[in-house]
């Protein structure tokens, strides 16, 4: 699955009769991708009056490359190295007693007390894996703020979550996967596609 590895089963729809799910459409391509990302950038640092209080945490897989992007994006053209961390909600999910807990990697988060925290994941859905790295982030420390940047945000909200930048607002239908493919974790080409029900892609043929 790729629309962070946090949230698999959120990203991962379910079809009628287990069917597989087929590609609909591209969303972005390599270079949207990078303005996205350089327009958040742009975009935490002016709402943040600058970068020198700001911590970045990315969310476990596809947030943590998206929060080291976003950390060399901001140093680019303000020539300050944001701190970067990264955190597993495997243990802070609300459903953990639903199904096996599967760790995705270690919690290495800076010191955060009264710095604006920045979490960056790469889908934002239901909202409940906002709410885990809500749970997990206040253990480790209490920050001044905490903001979240995403790259898609699809819809279908289960939590009064929001995010406070977005790189694009994308409509979707509950059966339809957002898929976020990133060079350092997936390899080859940047992009953000679509895939649906057998049926739905046949419809949009």
């Amino acid at each position: 699955m790729h629309a962070s590895d946090a949230a698999a089963n959120e990203h991962a729809p379910a079809t009628p009769g287990g069917g597989h799910l087929f590609f609909r459409a591209g969303v972005f391509d390599p270079a949207d991708l990078r303005r996205a990302v350089t327009r958040i950038a742009h975009e935490i640092v002016e709402r943040n009056h600058g970068a020198a209080d700001l911590v970045l945490v990315g969310l476990y897989t596809r947030g943590v490359a998206l929060a080291r992007r976003l950390a060399a994006a901001i140093e680019s053209f303000e020539g300050i190295a944001v701190p970067i961390g990264t955190l597993d909600v495997a243990f802070y999910r609300d459903d953990i007693g639903l199904r096996p807990v599967q760790p995705l990697g270690p919690t290495e988060v800076p010191d955060v007390a009264g710095r604006v925290v920045v979490l960056v994941d790469d889908v934002l859905y239901t909202g409940r894996t906002v709410r885990s790295a809500l749970d997990a982030l206040l253990e480790l420390g209490r920050p001044r703020a905490v903001q979240l940047a995403v790259l898609v945000d699809r819809g279908h909200r289960e939590l009064p979550v929001r995010a406070d930048y977005v790189g694009k607002n994308l409509p979707t239908k509950a059966a339809e996967d957002v898929r976020v493919h990133l060079s350092e974790v997936d390899g080859g080409d940047d992009r953000v596609e679509i895939w649906g029900p057998a049926e739905e892609a046949k419809r949009d043929a």
